[in-house]
């Protein structure tokens, strides 16, 4: 059975309150994730809070009622609280009736196994935790592996990049790596490193990508620095035939995932 925590200095409540910041997220190896939608997203792939935090009317659901129970089952916590509490945790006015405590999801570049997915992301040095999250979705919704976080990026576990992922964060592999090991790594196996840039007059649907192709998004204000662009194997431009030069860098992540997955559903 659930137990219940009702006081707002409860050193627990506390604790989980303090996973909305990187540097105890950091310390604790733990990170945040809320709603019944992201966690059954978790469950259907394997993967339990540590501590779930739940609202008394959380079990109108049947959904919730079998995440409690497998939570329960797996020797995790289950506690019972008020939204008042839950909004402190989760730093929302609305809060979700359902919040759980995660180990951090990091995979080490050397684990990876790139033959498991055609398409990879490499996010470079990425800041917007709403661009992360989305391209997480992105790379769910086509199939890739995964992202790679090189250099100076937003922490993929943030509340804020959790919540935009709607989920992804679970069904994608996470690894991070300076931009000259994941260099050593990648050419070390196959791989094809594919980055847009204005500096090329190739189209993004001239060439024939191969697998698996890891596609390097760059930084939304500058986008990839010139000595990054010369490390890639292709060059590609998508056009843009209005006043803007760039797109939101999800967004062309989307349109290049796309044109790639295109090619290979038509072989």
């Amino acid at each position: 059975m659930p137990r219940e925590i009702t006081g707002f200095s409860n050193p627990l409540v506390k604790r989980v309150r303090g996973l909305r910041e990187k540097k105890l997220r950091k310390r604790e190896g733990l990170f945040l994730a809320e709603g019944l939608r992201i966690l059954t997203e978790a469950r259907e792939r394997g993967i339990l809070p540590e501590m779930l935090f739940m609202a008394s009317d959380a079990r109108s659901h049947p959904l919730a009622d079998e995440l409690i129970a497998a939570v329960e089952a797996q020797g995790g916590d289950v506690i019972l609280t008020s939204a008042d509490i839950l909004g402190k945790i989760s730093g929302k006015d609305n809060a979700q009736t359902l919040v759980g405590v995660y180990p951090d999801r990091l995979t080490p570049l050397p684990a990876l196994d790139r033959s498991a997915a055609p398409i990879w992301f490499v996010a470079q040095a990425m800041r917007d935790p709403g661009n992360l999250g989305t391209l997480l979705r992105i790379g769910d919704a086509v199939g890739a592996g995964g992202v790679i976080l090189v250099d100076d990026c937003v922490d993929p576990f943030s509340v804020e990049t959790v919540r935009a992922s709607m989920g992804a964060l679970f069904t994608q592999s996470i690894a991070q790596a300076s931009w000259t090991d994941f260099l050593t790594w990648l050419r070390t196996g196959p791989g094809q490193l594919v980055g847009t840039s204005l500096n090329t007059e190739h189209d993004y649907q001239a060439p024939h990508y191969e697998a698996p192709t890891f596609l390097v998004i760059g930084n939304e204000a500058r986008g990839l620095p010139a000595d990054y662009e010369a490390a890639c194997d292709l060059l590609v431009k998508i056009p843009m035939m209005g006043r803007a030069d760039s797109l939101n860098a999800s967004v062309a992540g989307a349109v290049m995932a796309y044109e790639v997955l295109n090619q290979q559903r038509r072989g």
